[in-house]
């Protein structure tokens, strides 16, 4: 199956095969969507979506028409409950249909839902803790009929913070001290939103997402140069600035960040059990912003560094590994969805 991440700026397509434990990078494309397509991550024009989708398998020439999305989490209900251990997975299902309406405040006919069992509870064997996730109808058919539009088939709705979650089982030991990592946060830095995900032992113990992103930068861009925002865009891009670009425009740009960070972090301290995080992972478009890690290490005290999904992947001859390596940490949710190929 192709991975193929909406998000608010751009669709990003991942392709991979695998050859005993090692994964190749088959297929990959990234296309820009036109302002106002996905708002904070809701499709609001599926047609533009469709197009763009279409686009970016052009440019990629993948070798199959399977696909996995996601829905943000935002967009999501999640609730783990415990069932009789001794239930067929058809009779789970049955027995969530009954009782859907004590997890869901929305009625059964306007959701699409699904569960996983998770394991036995600690205390009792005779019973299973069972994630069920629920979205609303609209959320899952706008990203299958964007899929078919651009000529694709959706074979797999996730979630993006499971989708994260896969690939981040995936980068986790390649991390320095992998060993010695217990709680690892992993902030998402998109175009319009940050999404915090953080993992205790390689499981998710904690999602947030907060409206902030590079967007902010870019605009700020726009105003002090009187610029469009697409030149804008262009030009954050190609580093063609002024000479008072770094200190006074993208340095308190990189303030911010940490601020979000640490205000994110503190959300996270005070909401949970933990009080520390032993390692900050960087992904998404606006994370690649020079110097930003080394600033975060410093600032907020734990080691720091630009995810890489692909570091241990070999490519194929077409994909473009210079231009693979500058968006490798906005490819973090393609990645995952695209490892959906892989599981039984």
């Amino acid at each position: 199956m192709l991975g193929v991440d909406i998000s608010s700026t751009a669709v990003k397509l991942l392709e991979l095969s695998r050859s005993g434990g090692r994964f190749k990078v088959e297929s990959y494309a990234v296309e820009p969507l036109t302002a106002n397509t996905v708002v904070e991550k809701n499709i609001t024009d599926v047609e533009g979506v469709g197009d763009v989708i279409a686009r970016v398998v052009a440019r990629a020439r993948p070798g199959v028409k399977a696909a996995a999305v996601a829905v943000p989490g935002s967009a999501t209900i999640t609730k783990v409950i415990e069932m009789d251990a001794s239930l067929s997975e058809d009779d789970m299902e049955t027995q969530l249909r009954v009782e859907a309406d004590q997890y869901i405040p929305f009625p059964l006919d306007e959701v699409r839902m699904d569960f996983q069992v998770l394991g036995a509870t600690e205390d009792t064997p005779d019973r299973v803790e069972v994630l069920v996730v629920a979205s609303r109808t609209e959320n899952v058919e706008m990203r299958a009929d964007a899929l078919e539009i651009g000529n694709l088939q959706a074979k797999v709705v996730d979630v993006e913070a499971y989708a994260m979650e896969r690939v981040f089982q995936l980068v986790a030991p390649a991390l320095p001290n992998a060993d010695e990592l217990e709680t690892v946060a992993v902030f998402d830095i998109g175009a319009t939103m940050t999404t915090l995900n953080v993992f205790h032992q390689g499981r998710s113990v904690y999602t947030r997402e907060q409206l902030f992103g590079g967007k902010q930068l870019t605009e700020e861009i726009q105003r002090r140069y009187g610029i469009s925002m697409e030149e804008a865009g262009l030009a954050k891009k190609t580093g063609e600035l002024p000479e008072d670009y770094e200190s006074e425009v993208l340095q308190p740009f990189k303030d911010a960040i940490v601020q979000q960070i640490n205000r994110s972090l503190q959300f996270f301290y005070g909401s949970t059990q933990f009080n520390q995080v032993d390692y900050i992972l960087l992904a998404g478009g606006s994370a690649s912003i020079a110097g930003l890690p080394a600033l975060i290490q410093d600032k907020v005290g734990a080691g720091c560094s630009l995810a890489d999904p692909f570091a241990g992947m070999s490519k194929a001859g077409k994909v473009n590994v210079r231009a693979l390596a500058n968006d490798a940490p906005a490819m973090m949710i393609a990645c995952g969805l695209a490892l959906r190929s892989f599981e039984l």
